[in-house]
């Protein structure tokens, strides 16, 4: 009895040191989740460096490498102990191309061994790169995919490593009715719609569902258009008080040059897409007046933001121009990733993603920002509005 006890707590001490062995494994394999720095931070860039959305993606490259300047001019990233660490960027271009970003992301997180990323650009790319960024547990931040459903999976639950820079289209869609129907008193609208991109569809939807008062018209085109000349005929002779043509400006400049030679005047308002020095070169600078467009960065509204100040000073000795909209958002998802890091002490790619998530009352270039639980930023939305070309005046909305 006494043999046949001794064999039984044997086997008991057994396995209890084999659970505990388990567990420490199991804690173990926890806690290596993710990518880890090495004797640099490396962060790679996914991002739309040619096709047809390459002007956007340049500019956020021109963002991303300013604040990565900054950062490792100052000795780096303080990663916990008072130890800092520099950046080491790995760029790489999706080409526009959805197949390219998926497998550009899974070159940074597995060969590159990236431990965050900035991009993609646009939302379509940026869906197609986040099955890679999720299994490799790798956090990304896009500076400008605006679809509300970016950072949510089908069944409605967050997507834990998916975070973006700027807000989502509904909110913008919205702020444009409000400001339409508040500051503009439009009673009656026509809206051209983008619908090659879920861009332009979404915000034309959230646009539709805030306006109250009369849609008189609602025309599409295609990205890529050149004439609007049909459309924009049909429209003079309809009684409209504004214009509603949510799109990039490519397209929008010419619409804004052809609407003011068919001797249409109504106010045209638009979305960030438009924000960009090319809009009034596309269309004339004399044809840029009573045009309007929401935007999360408005250089005149920024004048009395010392982040803003010093990023535009930086911008403007570097590159010889004004920052654009889509640097500015670029370069605040490379500091978000900063405050990230020195908030966890880590750099392993899954803490990173946990102090995204975090985040709060973070002090960028495009305002004050809260991240919430769906993974999108709490933060001042402007409307600029174009006299001859230039930003004549801001409009501020909470």
């Amino acid at each position: 009895m006494k043999k046949w006890e001794k064999q039984t707590m044997k086997i008991a001490a057994l396995g209890a040191m084999a659970l505990t062995l388990a567990g420490c494994a199991t804690a173990k394999s926890s806690s290596s989740q993710g990518n880890n720095p090495g004797k640099t931070i490396k962060i790679g860039v996914n991002m739309e460096l040619s096709g047809s959305a390459a002007g956007y993606g340049e500019q956020q490259k021109q963002g991303i490498q300013l604040a990565v300047k900054k950062i490792n001019k100052s000795g780096g990233i303080k990663v916990g102990g008072g130890t800092k660490k520099k950046i080491q960027l790995v760029i790489r271009d999706n080409k526009t191309s959805n197949t390219t970003a998926a497998s550009v992301a899974a070159q940074l997180v597995n060969n590159d061994k990236v431990v965050a990323v900035v991009g993609p650009a646009t939302t379509s790319a940026g869906t197609a790169a986040i099955p890679n960024m999720t299994k490799a547990a790798v956090p990304s931040v896009s500076p400008s995919a605006t679809d509300p459903d970016y950072t949510l999976q089908k069944s409605g639950k967050v997507q834990k490593y998916i975070f973006r820079a700027c807000y989502q289209n509904n909110f913008q869609g919205a702020t444009a009715a409000t400001f339409v129907t508040k500051n503009l008193k439009a009673k009656r609208v026509a809206i051209l719609t983008d619908n090659s991109s879920d861009y332009g569809t979404g915000l034309t939807k959230a646009f539709k569902k805030q306006y109250r008062g009369t849609v008189v018209s609602s025309q599409t085109f295609q990205e890529g258009d050149k004439d609007f000349n049909a459309i924009l005929t049909a429209l003079k002779h309809k009684k409209i008080d504004a214009i509603y043509a949510p799109g990039y400006y490519s397209e929008i400049g010419l619409i804004v040059k052809q609407a003011r030679q068919a001797g249409i005047k109504a106010p045209i308002v638009g979305s960030d897409g438009m924000a960009d020095a090319k809009l009034a070169q596309i269309a004339g600078k004399s044809n840029a007046t009573n045009v309007y467009y929401t935007t999360p960065f408005s250089t005149k509204a920024s004048a009395t933001n010392k982040v803003a100040s010093k990023f535009m000073s930086a911008y403007k000795a570097k590159y010889g121009s004004t920052a654009p909209t889509f640097s500015a958002l670029a370069y605040d998802s490379v500091y978000m990733i900063k405050a990230a890091i020195e908030k966890e002490g880590s750099a392993n790619s899954v803490k990173i993603a946990d102090g995204l998530a975090k985040l709060k009352n973070f002090k960028g270039v495009t305002g004050t920002t809260t991240i919430d639980k769906q993974h999108n930023p709490e933060k001042t939305i402007s409307i600029e509005q174009l006299t001859n070309g230039v930003v004549s005046k801001v409009y501020n909305v909470k």
